[in-house]
C-alpha cells in the first residue's frame, strides 16, 4: 500500500482498476491466475530450451557436413571427441551413432532412431501443458461468466421489484469478466504452443538429415576401407 501511495495517479488508478476487476471475476479469476502463471513459465522454459544454439550445436553440424564420404578416419575421431560429453539433443543422437559404428548399419539405424524418439519427447516437454491451457482456459472463463450470472439473476430474482436495469448491466459485464480473462490466456498460449511444436517439428527433419548424412559416409568409408576404428578405442573416445 505505501508503493501505491507513492506511485503517480495514473498507475495507481490503473492498478486499482485492474484489482477490482479481477475481484468482481469471482472464485474462478484464481484458476485463471494460475494458468496463466503455468503458461508463462512453460513458454519462458520452451523459448531457451528449444534454441535452435542448444538443440543443434554449430560445431557438431558442421563436423558433420565436413566428413568427406572417403577415407576420413580422423574426421571421425575429432567429430566423436566434440559429442562427447555434450548434452544437446543432435549431441546424444550423434554419440549414439558413433558408438555403434561396427554394428550392421540398419542395428545402427534403429538404434539411432530408438535415441531420437526419446529426444523428440525430451523437446516436447511441457507442451501438452500449453495444450490443456488453451483448452480449459476458455471454459474456466465460461464457467466464471455463467456462475456469475447465477448470481446476478438470484440476486435480482429475491428482490420485490427491479427499479434500476442498469443494476443488471453492471452484473453481467462484471459476470463477463472471467470470460474476458480465459481468452486473453487461450490466445497466447495457442500462439505459443503451434510455434514451438513447428520448431520442434523442423528441427527433428534437420537433425534425421544430418544423422542420414553422417552414418551415410561412416559406412561408406567402412565399405572402402578398413573399419575407422577398433571398438575399444572409439568407446574410450566416447
Amino acid at each position: 500500500m505505501i508503493l501505491l501511495a507513492d506511485s503517480p495517479p495514473s498507475i495507481l488508478n490503473f492498478t486499482l482498476q485492474a484489482l477490482n476487476f479481477f475481484i468482481q471475476g469471482g472464485l474462478f479469476m484464481w484458476l485463471l491466475l494460475v494458468c496463466s502463471v503455468v503458461s508463462m513459465a512453460v513458454m519462458l522454459a520452451r523459448g531457451f530450451a528449444l534454441r535452435r544454439t542448444t538443440v543443434m550445436p554449430p560445431a557438431i553440424s558442421k563436423g558433420i557436413e565436413d566428413l568427406q564420404p572417403v577415407d576420413d578416419a580422423e574426421a571421425v575421431v575429432k567429430l566423436a571427441r566434440i559429442v562427447r560429453g555434450d548434452q544437446s539433443a543432435l549431441g546424444r543422437i550423434v554419440q549414439t551413432g558413433l558408438q555403434n559404428l561396427q554394428w550392421p548399419k540398419p542395428e545402427n539405424i534403429q538404434a539411432v532412431e530408438t535415441r531420437a524418439r526419446h529426444e523428440i519427447v525430451r523437446l516436447e516437454a511441457g507442451l501438452v501443458v500449453l495444450e490443456v491451457v488453451v483448452g480449459i482456459a476458455p471454459l474456466l472463463g465460461l464457467l466464471g461468466a455463467v456462475s456469475g450470472l447465477v448470481t446476478v439473476f438470484a440476486t435480482y430474482g429475491d428482490s420485490s421489484s427491479i427499479s434500476d436495469p442498469r443494476g443488471i448491466a453492471k452484473g453481467i459485464s462484471e459476470a463477463l469478466n472471467s470470460t474476458i480473462v480465459g481468452l486473453a490466456i487461450a490466445i497466447p498460449s495457442l500462439i505459443a504452443y503451434s510455434y514451438f511444436s513447428k520448431k520442434v517439428e523442423t528441427m527433428s527433419v534437420e537433425i534425421e538429415s544430418l544423422i542420414s548424412e553422417l552414418l551415410a559416409k561412416c559406412y561408406y568409408q567402412k565399405k572402402r576401407s578398413q573399419p575407422l576404428r577398433n571398438p575399444a578405442e572409439m568407446e574410450e573416445i566416447l
